[in-house]
Order: structure tokens, then C-alpha cells, then sequence
């Protein structure tokens, strides 16, 4: 509720006087007549009629207090929201190699890309995500979907050696998301691939599969994630441990920026966990969902209700003065 007239509120300022003046007045006290004794009536009971001397009061200054709430014009406000959201379809399509294990992101870099993707899909509100995780082949993890829950949790089950991992075919990754969204009637399209790699697996290359995402009309943003020089991978020792050691890291950039540029997309290098996530942050600025919002407001003035409870307070002073608390002058 709030109040069209709201100034009006001030004239609850007047009770104060009131009520002094009616303090003061009750001190001072009535009509009296003088008798040798009270010893007589100590021990009289008091009636219904003493406790109530004061409600006749009481109701007054609440029925003023009613009248000036209605003087002020109370409003019940109903808003009504209608939300056109006109979303976007979104591909995330993983490397999952065993290459992704390596330790220049912490914990790994496999951890940071779910992690940092986990928060780009909960930002998305209104947009249906799909993932795809590929290495020496690719699948589809989760279709498109809106429902969020689902999607993180089909998204946290994604692990190196999910799948053969002896080699990255980064062309067979991003057709397979090309082929999710294909059917799809979303004005804007676009894939986030992520790799580590150099594609050297797969029937399909890079180029040709962005061709195809550029026929489609599909944005491809690329991701290369791996630090400059050298980075632990991860290795087995020959009593089948897993070891770490340092070796060069190769990232085809010329490759993922030509996919890039190809459909109108973006090459990023990431070195850190915070260029990671400052690069999905950019993406997702980049690609902003439309929406239109509707609002329509409408007020009610229920001041009548307030007039008549007044006008119902004073009726009850009324009678209660007149036949239950009528004094002699």
C-alpha cells in the first residue's frame, strides 16, 4: 500500500494535544457532592461501567486517526509484469584429453573450465545450453535445455578418460555441437569451444567443421587454455603411477582464430584461472539475450473502507456514551 496524499499523515500530529487535553481534563475531575463518610462504600465493587470510561475517548481519537488515513488516499498497487525473453542457443564443447590434467590452472585444467563454465550457465537465465565434450572422438554430454539443475549437474560428471583420449579432434568436437544446434530456430546461435591442443584426431578438421558452422550461421568462439612455455602434464611411470612432468605447451592459435574469424566469433588465450573466467565474463557480455518486459500498473483506492470504519467507531462512541456511560451533568 502506499498513499496518494501522503502529506496528510502530518494531522496524526493532533492526537498528542489531544490526548493531554484529555489527561488533563480527567485529573481535574467531575461533578462531586460532599458526605460526612466513605467508610460506607470503600468495600463497593466497581462495575463494567469504570473500566470502560475511557473507551468512549479511545474510539474517538481512533476514528480521527481512520479519517486522516483516508484523507491521505491509501492505494493498493497491482503491478503486473509480462517477460518476452528471445534466447539464445549455446553449445559448450569441452576438451576432455588427458592433456586437460595439467596442473598451470589449479587445481587442473579440466576443474577450472567446469568450474568457470558452471558459472556461465547459471548466468544465462532464458537460454537453452548444451555440452559436448570431445578428445580423440566427441559426444554429446547434454542436449539444449533451459533446465539449469540438470545441466550442472550432466556438467560436473565431465572427466578426462571419459572417452578415448589418445589424441584431440577438435574438428569433431565443434561438428558435433554444429549438429545440436542445427535444428535449432534460435536467431542466434554460437559455440564456446574450449582445447588445450593441437587437433590431430578426427575425420573432420577445424576448418571444415567452421565452414559448416558459418553456413549454418553459427558463431564459434575459441578458447585456448594452457600457460606460456611449459606446464606439469600429467604421465605414467613405468610402475603404472601417475607422474607429472614439464613439457612444452602447443596451442594451434592460428587454427582456433581462422575458426574464429571464419563465423564471426572470437580467439582467446587463456593463461590462469582468472583469464578463464574473465574470458567466459566477456563471452557472456558478447552474447546478451533480448528481452522485452511488459508492465502495466493499476491502483485501488480503498479510502471507503476507511470512512466507514470511522463512521462505525463513532456510531459505537455514540451509543456507548448515550446508554451504557450516560453521566448526570
Amino acid at each position: 500500500m502506499h498513499f496518494a496524499s501522503p502529506y496528510y499523515l502530518w494531522l496524526l500530529v493532533l492526537l498528542v494535544p489531544m490526548i493531554g487535553y484529555y489527561v488533563w481534563r480527567t485529573l481535574q475531575g467531575g461533578a462531586a457532592i460532599q458526605i460526612s463518610s466513605i467508610r460506607g462504600v470503600l468495600g463497593v465493587p466497581r462495575t463494567f461501567r469504570y473500566y470502560l470510561r475511557h473507551l468512549p475517548f479511545v474510539l474517538r481519537a481512533a476514528a480521527f486517526s481512520l479519517l486522516v488515513v483516508a484523507l491521505a488516499r491509501p492505494q493498493d498497487v497491482e503491478q503486473n509484469v509480462s517477460t518476452n525473453t528471445e534466447g539464445i542457443d549455446i553449445m559448450l564443447a569441452i576438451d576432455v584429453s588427458a592433456s586437460m590434467l595439467a596442473r598451470d590452472f589449479q587445481p587442473d585444467r579440466i576443474t577450472a573450465a567446469k568450474e568457470v563454465a558452471g558459472s556461465f550457465i547459471a548466468d544465462r537465465y532464458g537460454d537453452r545450453i548444451g555440452l559436448v565434450a570431445f578428445a580423440a572422438e566427441a559426444f554429446t554430454q547434454s542436449p539444449l535445455t533451459t533446465d539449469q539443475s540438470t545441466l550442472q549437474t550432466l556438467l560436473s560428471r565431465i572427466r578426462s578418460g571419459l572417452i578415448d583420449d589418445s589424441g584431440t579432434a577438435i574438428g569433431n568436437g565443434l561438428a558435433t555441437a554444429i549438429n545440436r544446434l542445427r535444428e535449432s530456430d534460435a536467431k542466434s546461435k554460437v559455440v564456446i569451444l574450449l582445447t588445450d591442443g593441437v587437433n590431430n584426431r578426427g575425420e573432420i578438421t577445424p576448418l571444415t567443421a567452421a565452414e559448416i558452422a558459418k553456413a549454418q550461421h553459427i558463431r564459434v568462439y575459441t578458447i585456448g587454455v594452457g600457460t606460456m612455455g611449459t606446464a606439469p602434464y600429467p604421465a605414467v611411470d613405468m610402475f603404472g603411477n601417475i607422474t607429472f612432468v614439464q613439457q612444452k605447451v602447443e596451442i594451434d592459435e592460428k587454427t582456433l582464430t581462422a575458426m574464429a574469424e571464419m563465423t564471426g566469433g572470437k580467439y582467446f588465450r587463456a593463461t590462469d584461472n582468472a583469464k578463464l573466467k574473465a574470458i567466459y565474463d566477456e563471452i557472456n557480455q558478447l552474447e546478451k539475450s533480448k528481452v522485452e518486459v511488459l508492465e502495466h500498473i493499476s491502483y485501488h483506492e480503498p479510502f471507503l473502507g476507511w470512512v466507514l470504519g470511522a463512521l462505525g467507531l463513532l456510531l459505537v462512541e455514540f451509543l456507548l456514551s448515550t446508554l451504557v456511560l450516560k453521566r448526570i451533568p
